[in-house]
């Protein structure tokens, strides 16, 4: 399970010395949990800087702020060097490592596996079932979307795929959490899970230490965290709408499709309109946003991302709108392609800051339970 190779050289000399900088300023100290975190330090290995990169949330505060950001002769431009370092360990902790590839033209890959994922399921749709079940209309009744492609079929490909994503998620955990210096026996506090998993569900840290990041323009706006919100729980309100059905289904022996006011349906469509307005808002924020702020080699990840949730969420209704008209095997079929898409691409695609974002959280957690380190003599 060891981890690929490390982050260029170059980078980690540039990081540790904006560290420095940066800690000898203190400035910004208020703006995120990035610069408390830092001032418990001194020195900046290669595992201090993965694991700031990804405690920070983008907001863009210190750059704004900074009296040593461009044109100043030290050229300090602190959260695009993080962002960097935040691609970088992406491919330093993906699972399996030849994969890593995936992340260095993310925009390409993305759209390659979704297309194929698309072509599988229409081919799969076309020759199981044949035209006249593919294109005829279905009865709202329970087993319908089976009449177009089994359960078994379903089944079997999603559970293989989740299988594995969800594996490659733990692997990848595991190196990031490992390279903090953290012992995997301190994860089990609960004062610090519960303050991180408080953070991550109020996405407390985009706001820019209070007044909101610097999106669109340049003064201070929540906008970026109201679409976060919306992006992130609607993606969590269509993984409980699937948790549901699934409960239904293989505990109630109730199939699919379900009723407008089910609870899965209910779910899914205030999840799915989430995902709509969500990425949609984030897309346009990323056309209007200072490009100094980030890394430009990750933009075709973060749109790639973004189109796909879009993608999927509006396939999502269109199936629940016109399920009972010959469209509904050929949405089925597109839907069935674009989650696959998405599932496929979440362990190799920008999903993942998510997950090393929330590790930074608990990480950060831990260390503010514990006295200020002292160094050097008063």
């Amino acid at each position: 399970m060891s981890a690929n190779k490390s982050i260029p050289l170059a980078l980690i000399q540039q990081g540790e010395w904006f560290m420095r900088i940066c800690n000898a300023c203190r400035y910004c100290e208020g703006y995120c949990p990035v610069f408390p975190a830092l001032e418990r330090r001194l020195t900046f290995e290669e595992g201090d800087l993965n694991y700031l990169a990804n405690l920070c949330h983008n907001c863009g505060s210190c750059l704004d702020a900074c009296q040593y950001a461009p044109p100043h002769e030290f050229v300090l431009n602190f959260p695009k060097m993080l962002a960097e370092i935040r691609g970088e360990t992406y491919k330093k902790y993906a699972w399996p490592g030849f994969l890593a590839g995936l992340f260095r033209r993310n925009g390409l890959a993305v759209s390659l596996i979704t297309a194929a994922s698309l072509a599988l399921f229409l081919l799969a749709t076309a020759l199981l079932t044949g035209p006249s079940v593919m294109f005829s209309a279905h009865d709202v009744r329970e087993g319908a979307f089976y009449a177009v492609l089994s359960h078994n079929t379903m089944a079997f490909t999603f559970d293989a795929v989740s299988l594995f994503v969800l594996a490659a998620f733990g692997v990848g955990f595991v190196r990031f959490w490992r390279d903090t210096g953290e012992s995997f026996g301190v994860l089990l506090q609960p004062m610090a899970l519960g303050r991180a998993a408080l953070d991550v569900l109020r996405l407390k840290h985009l706001d820019g230490g209070g007044e909101g990041c610097i999106y669109p323009d340049e003064g201070p706006s929540l906008v970026r965290r109201r679409y976060h919100h919306l992006t992130f729980y609607g993606f969590l309100l269509c993984f409980a709408s699937t948790t549901v059905a699934a409960f239904y289904d293989y505990v109630l022996g109730w199939p699919a499709p379900y009723s407008f006011w089910s609870v899965p349906v209910v779910l899914g469509t205030v999840g799915g309109l989430g995902l709509l307005i969500g990425p949609a808002g984030l897309l346009w924020l990323k056309c209007k946003r200072n490009p100094d702020l980030s890394d430009e080699n990750q933009q075709g990840m973060d749109i790639g991302f973004l189109v796909l949730l879009f993608l999927t969420s509006l396939t999502g209704l269109l199936l629940l709108a016109l399920r009972e008209t010959p469209a509904m095997g050929v949405l089925l079929a597109v839907h069935l392609g674009a989650v696959l898409g998405l599932f496929l691409t979440l362990p190799y695609g920008k999903f993942v800051h998510a997950l090393y974002r929330a590790a930074a959280l608990v990480r950060y957690a831990i260390e503010e339970s514990r006295p200020m380190p002292k160094f050097g003599s008063d």
